[in-house]
């Protein structure tokens, strides 16, 4: 017998005394307890998708960009001025072309400065478009206007530098608006000074918006009341969901110069300068 061994009859005894201790545990017992753990493992599964789907709409939420005419854009085409749209966007680009002033990459942005680029883009993906170089025989950026900047060159040389982390149509700092799909011009009279004035608004505008831009023409345009054919107007809603129609195209059809029959929308002084 080893010295770490008890004799036999207090072997026995012990293990009586261990198992006298050691409480008993049912079958309904061990399926109440596992059906304990499923629930609380589906609890736990259901917290991480609520979480999980919290996070996602944090990140569907979209700024709420103001709109820009196509007209607006053109006018930003200089240098330290510099504004262009592609795939439904307006971008300021002007910090880019401060910072990379007088480098040769910059005289394709430069030369389409105002205008619409999204024919740069793949409207899937948001990037360069590729192409199909036949003397390299692989595919390289795309660029109409020649190589600009943070585009690599095609093969590599000497004095090349490799790409910043992000280049500058990846960049949302430069973002500041969306472009009008279609613009339309509306009539706004004065009932008070009976001056009158042609504007050019977006039809994705709320009527908030457009009277943002009537502000340039009538520093108290917000202590008016704005109306059309007598009917007050939703100011959180747009021209045609006020049932303002847009009919530019009918007067383009008949060769009626649109001008001509504009809607026009009456503006009428509140006497409450505190809004304006």
């Amino acid at each position: 017998m080893s010295k770490f061994e008890l004799p036999p009859e207090l072997a026995e005894d012990g293990l009586e005394i261990l198992t006298e201790n050691v409480p008993k545990v049912s079958e309904q017992d061990i399926e109440d307890e596992k059906i304990s753990d499923h629930e609380e493992n589906n609890n736990n599964t259901d917290n991480n998708n609520n979480n999980n789907q919290k996070e996602e709409e944090k990140t569907e939420i979209e700024v709420d960009f103001p709109y820009f005419t196509p007209r607006e854009v053109a006018q930003h085409n200089t240098y330290d001025d510099l504004w262009v749209s592609w795939l439904g966007y307006v971008y300021d680009l002007t910090p880019l072309a401060l910072k990379y002033r007088g480098d040769i990459l910059m005289n394709p942005i430069i030369k389409n400065a105002g205008k619409d680029i999204s024919h740069w883009f793949d409207k899937d993906t948001r990037n360069i478009k590729m192409h199909m170089n036949s003397k390299l025989g692989c595919m390289v950026p795309y660029c109409p206007d020649g190589r600009f900047v943070h585009v690599s060159p095609p093969v590599p040389y000497a004095n090349w530098r490799p790409m910043v982390e992000k280049p500058w149509w990846e960049d949302d700092q430069y973002c500041i608006g969306k472009i009008s799909q279609k613009t339309r011009k509306i009539r706004i009279v004065n009932t008070l000074t009976k001056d009158e004035h042609i504007i050019e608004v977006c039809s994705e505008e709320n009527l908030i918006a457009i009277q943002e831009r009537y502000l340039k023409l009538n520093a108290h345009s917000k202590g008016y009341v704005w109306k059309r054919l007598g009917n007050l107007l939703d100011m959180t809603k747009t021209l045609e969901e006020n049932n303002i129609l847009d009919e530019s195209q009918q007067f383009e059809m008949l060769g009626m110069d649109e001008e001509e029959y504009l809607p026009v929308i009456h503006i009428y002084f509140s006497d409450d300068l505190s809004i304006a």
